[in-house]
């Protein structure tokens, strides 16, 4: 994925007035950083400065002592950690949190979620995209990439709330050229928009709902305008499996022959990437990303999970994520890095991968460049955004300390973030969010439940058979 262009410089001490006061000193915390080899470390009893939305240095307490700042916050006791990113969810789906339970895939998708999702209106998207950034704000999520239908209302909730978020106007081959032509309209649209905070996508759904003709249209529209792609593929291996027999390629291959690995492109989930794949995503590193949402698979049963190991080993990014709440009931990225160690631990069969500090790479710097905001944010440094989160450690269930990065991996909860900052701006402090009014959402939108819930006989937007 490409960085944004909407990275802006730090200035430097010597191009500002002394006395201009700092947009806001967080200090007395230790700050999760980055060295230029890419591992993580901690140092304590630091301060980070913010100036017009961007960090102007990482500093110790002491040096901040009478700096003016239009805003201050004492952070002793806390942890600073770059903003976490939800690499690929359907925000507007928290409407739709646990109606469809204890399902296969097949049925979820076709007994309850695509028949409901035919009875969504823009004003429901709307709702949803608001408390979905609630519960993410109050999460310590800073940034998400969305794939879903009314997009618009989406990119209205991202503005509203100052979230940053990558996002695409999803399609189907079924709706014919009108789903892309609008998916491209939408990205054109809003890319840039939210005073840079959002940035956009093309969003074909999946391989087995798009047919290589608008997969390759995509490829070439992507290109033409500087555009990533964003979409499901071998989520899980039946449907390889079922593409391997129809198609004679896995998802993977159909990717590389339509063009889509030749963009950058972030691939949801990838469960059913096999060896075979792996050459196609080589040749692809760089401009390929992946994202893992591990709480699903296993609640679906699926019986592989994203090869996380063989992706790294190969320079393929893995960025953490939720999906949507229909079938993850959350959208806690928090949950989704512990359950990403303790996964792939019982997968590769080896305790000393995925380690604690592995993961929060995967949080962080590779959660970043899977959603092209590598240049932008992921690292508490300066000439970075200023997204960053302040997690309080002092609780019963995160004494004593032995080790911080596992402490904040294998014990921390997203309910232990007080404070979430995005550009500078403060989104919730200790806990009161400040940009969104959560009740009156909450009342509207259980007034729409019996309308939006109706499940109609025979009707649905997709029909999934893989």
């Amino acid at each position: 994925m490409t960085p944004s262009s909407h990275e802006k410089p730090a200035r430097s001490p010597e191009e500002r007035p002394r006395e201009t006061p700092a947009a806001l000193i967080v200090s007395g915390c230790t700050v999760l950083v980055h060295d230029e080899r890419e591992r993580i470390g901690f140092e304590e009893d630091a301060a980070v400065v913010v100036r017009d939305g961007v960090i102007e240095s990482v500093t110790t307490a002491a040096a901040v002592d009478g700096l003016p700042a239009a805003d201050r916050i004492d952070a002793r006791g806390q942890v600073a950690l770059p903003g976490l990113i939800n690499c690929h969810t359907h925000a507007p789906m928290v409407a739709l949190r646990g109606l469809a339970e204890d399902l296969p895939t097949e049925e979820w998708f076709n007994d309850v979620v695509w028949p409901v999702e035919s009875n969504l209106t823009g004003r429901d998207v709307e709702l949803g995209a608001r408390l979905a950034c609630a519960e993410m704000i109050r999460a310590g999520v800073t940034c998400f990439a969305d794939h879903y239908f009314a997009m618009d209302a989406v990119a209205g909730a991202v503005a509203e709330c100052g979230m940053r978020a990558l996002l695409g106007q999803a399609y189907f081959s079924s709706q014919g050229p009108q789903g892309r032509e609008r998916s491209l309209e939408f990205a054109l649209r809003h890319r840039g928009t939210a005073d840079g905070r959002i940035t956009t996508a093309l969003a074909p759904h999946a391989p087995y709902t798009v047919t290589d003709a608008d997969l390759a249209t995509t490829a070439g529209l992507a290109r033409d305008h500087g555009l990533p792609v964003h979409l499901h593929a071998a989520e899980n291996r039946d449907q390889t499996d079922t593409s391997l027999a129809r198609y004679g390629t896995t998802p993977i291959g159909v990717l590389e022959r339509t063009g889509v690995l030749d963009t950058d492109v972030l691939i949801a989930h990838g469960t059913g990437i096999t060896e075979d794949d792996l050459p196609l995503l080589a040749r692809a590193s760089g401009r390929t990303a992946v994202a893992t949402a591990p709480r699903g698979y296993l609640k679906f049963a699926w019986p592989t999970t994203t090869p996380v190991r063989a992706l790294r080993d190969i320079g393929v990014p893995v960025g953490l994520a939720t999906d949507g709440a229909a079938s993850n009931n959350s959208l806690d990225v928090w949950e989704s890095m512990a359950l990403t160690a303790l996964v792939q631990k019982s997968t590769e069969g080896d305790p000393r991968w995925l380690t604690s500090r592995q993961a929060l790479h995967h949080a962080t710097v590779q959660s970043a460049e899977a959603v092209g905001l590598g240049g932008t944010v992921g690292r508490i440094a300066p000439g970075r955004r200023a997204d960053l989160v302040l997690v309080d450690l002092t609780g019963p269930h995160t004494q004593p300390v032995h080790d911080l990065a596992a402490t904040l991996v294998h014990s921390a909860r997203s309910a232990d973030v007080r404070t979430t900052i995005v550009d500078g701006r403060v989104l919730m402090r200790d806990r009161e969010l400040l940009t969104l009014d959560v009740p009156a959402v909450e009342r509207e939108l259980g007034e729409r439940l019996p309308a939006l819930t109706d499940r109609r006989p025979g009707r649905r937007i997709q029909e999934y058979d893989t």
